[in-house]
């Protein structure tokens, strides 16, 4: 379970930090505040976690003694690092009868189980079902029973508030959707029409687009629930090859100027597919197993949309493509890949060029990129690949030969550029 405020250290930093995302959304601003009142009623940190143990929000609390390394057992260290539990810490949890009770739940100190200090659990109900929990480290002396009964009073509030988010926040996912995989204008107007209903005055506000590709499991309904991603509006997987999905996240901005909460995001949401995939870590460069995120440029009003998630997926491409840009990439960084993510395919198979690009020439291929990433320089290439001037030079000649390119001649060396750029998509 994520328990992480009081114990990153700084904590006026991070609080006002955990404020401004929590509001950055209409829901999230409830949910923060319900917290905060949760933690000022029992005198110790809230932490709010949807059912799947999925971090929400979590409470502002001024005690310097919960700040102490030694409370910092591993279960909840590893839930601070990655803002989740594993399987086997949920059920362990949840042995406990959390997910029937609908009062208090005692969970004592365990140490074999790395959990070192107690915990109480308040389940969040709503109709009968559980949506969430609040949990309160233990404290010296804890909440009384007048104080625990009225904080299930809140919880009662914040059940409310997940069930009519959880209704809400999935027709949103599925008129983003719409907009996405929209194949014709008419059809994307008619989706954009939709959501913007749905949003009401929301949508006339600054938003960017993060795309997540390829995300780890292509079940739509094992994408995160949007409400664990601070600054979120709306969420949804749509195809990203024959085989695989990506995740798009529509999240609102505080300003045009400022697409922090966007790159938060995505760095959030790769986290978790990090941790969930079975592939290779984000960001090596030309590592097709790699998970990348992109970002559009920020924009006012939902009318771009589709051009906004264009260049989210190009930048999740460029950013797959090229270590320097990830795992995190901008669409307004990634320089010529503007260009290149919009040129079909078969572009990176120019005649000229393909046959440096069988596997038998790899190096000779690798040398030329090299080469022209350093604006034709010798000596900042050879440094580069560690080689001498002469075999640098050696080289050059026969990429020379195998694509009757003359690497002199400008025109030459921009489509050998391009192609080779082009090839990593």
């Amino acid at each position: 379970m994520y328990e992480g405020r009081a114990h990153v250290g700084q904590n006026a930093r991070v609080t006002s930090d955990s404020r401004a995302a929590a509001g950055s959304g209409g829901a999230r601003g409830d949910y923060q505040e319900l917290v905060d009142e949760l933690s000022e009623l029992l005198g110790a940190p809230a932490t709010l976690e949807n059912r799947d143990f999925e971090l929400i929000a979590f409470g502002a609390y001024d005690s310097e003694g919960d700040l102490d390394p030694s409370v910092l057992d591993p279960v909840r260290t590893r839930s601070i690092l990655t803002r989740r539990s594993t399987a086997a810490v949920r059920a362990w949890f949840e042995s406990f009868g959390i997910t029937r009770a609908t009062g208090p739940v005692r969970i004592p100190p365990t140490p074999e189980a790395g959990v070192y200090r107690g915990r109480t659990c308040l389940p969040v109900r709503h109709r009968g079902v559980v949506l969430g929990y609040v949990w309160l480290l233990d404290t010296d002396p804890g909440p009384g029973e007048r104080q625990l009964a009225a904080a299930m009073q809140v919880t009662a509030r914040i059940g409310a508030l997940l069930a009519d988010e959880a209704q809400h926040g999935a027709d949103l996912s599925r008129e983003l959707r719409a907009v996405l995989t929209a194949e014709r204008e008419w059809q994307r107007d008619m989706a954009v029409a939709e959501l913007r209903s749905a949003l009401g005055p929301r949508a006339e506000t600054p938003h960017a687009v993060v795309c997540v590709a390829p995300w780890p499991s292509a079940d739509p309904d094992d994408a995160p629930s949007v409400r664990t991603v601070p600054g979120a509006t709306a969420l949804c997987t749509v195809p990203w090859s024959a085989s695989a999905v990506s995740l798009a996240l529509l999240v609102r901005l505080r300003s045009a100027d400022v697409p922090a909460p966007a790159t938060s995001a995505a760095g959030r949401l790769l986290e978790r597919a990090g941790a969930r995939g079975p592939g290779r870590p984000p960001g090596g460069a030309g590592d097709a197993g790699g998970v990348a995120a992109g970002v559009s440029a920020p924009r006012t009003g939902l009318a771009d949309l589709g051009t906004a998630w264009a260049e989210a997926s190009a930048a999740a491409r460029a950013a797959r493509a090229e270590a320097r840009f990830g795992p995190v990439a901008q669409w307004t960084s990634i320089g010529a890949f503007r260009l290149l993510t919009s040129l079909p395919a078969r572009c990176a198979d120019d005649p000229a060029v393909r046959a440096l690009l069988s596997p038998a020439h790899r190096e000779l291929a690798r040398t030329a990129e090299v080469y022209l990433d350093c604006a034709g320089q010798a000596g900042r290439t050879a440094a580069e690949l560690g080689v001498h001037r002469q075999t640098l030079y050696y080289r050059l000649s026969r990429v020379e030969q195998l694509t009757g390119l003359d690497l002199d001649d400008g025109e030459d060396r921009l489509l050998l550029h391009m192609v080779l750029k082009a090839r990593r998509l």
